[in-house]
């Protein structure tokens, strides 16, 4: 079974990924593809990103200017697969989510893991434009964004009483996408072992030979 982590990108009181999750998470399970795991970066008060090469320690075993740092990476990189959720503020991501990512530094936990997103928002958008975001921020973590995404405009009401969504296409889209991301998760995690070293530390090497 893959081992998937459900980062919640919002910390706001009385953010509406509650709500979200409330559906999201038993349907990811009921698939029985995925080990879930919760990240929720209420939970994780990562200090602003200000990491450097000088920061790391020994590059085989980074230690970083934070034990958090460390404990943060280390998680990232216990998974199979992400799936991101998350709101859209001011046309884009949160700034909690963004740092988060950020802090993910030098030990390329995402590399060559398939990425899912779930985009809400108080209005029509859905979170698309924080999602259009997030792929090219994930990108160049050298994870793999899966093309099909789950947005959820009027987010305030998207769900009934019971946590269901009021639109039928939520469960049908949001079905797609955990099976494209679970095919992604299978045939990466089965590639990894014979992946090449990160581009940026080739290019480097290369580039040293000069």
């Amino acid at each position: 079974m893959l081992k998937l982590q459900v980062i919640i990108g919002s910390t706001r009181p009385g953010r509406q990924a509650d709500g979200v999750l409330r559906w999201l998470v038993p349907k990811v399970q009921a698939g029985g593809q995925f080990d879930v795991e919760i990240l929720d970066l209420r939970e994780w008060a990562l200090p602003m990103f200000q990491e450097t090469l000088a920061t790391v320690g020994d590059f085989k075993d980074p230690t970083y200017s934070d034990p958090l740092i460390k404990r943060w990476n280390q998680k990232i990189k216990e998974a199979d697969a992400y799936l991101l959720v998350t709101p859209e503020y001011n046309h884009s991501v949160p700034a909690s989510l963004k740092n988060a990512i950020d802090t993910v530094f030098f030990s390329f936990g995402f590399r060559y893991k398939p990425v899912a997103f779930v985009g809400y928002s108080m209005g029509v958008a859905a979170g698309v434009r924080a999602v259009e975001h997030l792929n090219q921020i994930m990108l160049e973590t050298e994870a793999v964004p899966v093309r099909t995404q789950t947005l959820i405009p009027f987010v305030s009401t998207a769900f009934n009483a019971e946590g269901q969504p009021n639109s039928p296409a939520l469960d049908v889209g949001l079905s797609v996408m955990l099976e494209d991301l679970a095919w992604l998760g299978r045939t990466l995690k089965a590639a990894r072992p014979e992946a090449p070293l990160p581009s940026a530390l080739r290019i480097r090497a290369a580039m040293a030979k000069k």
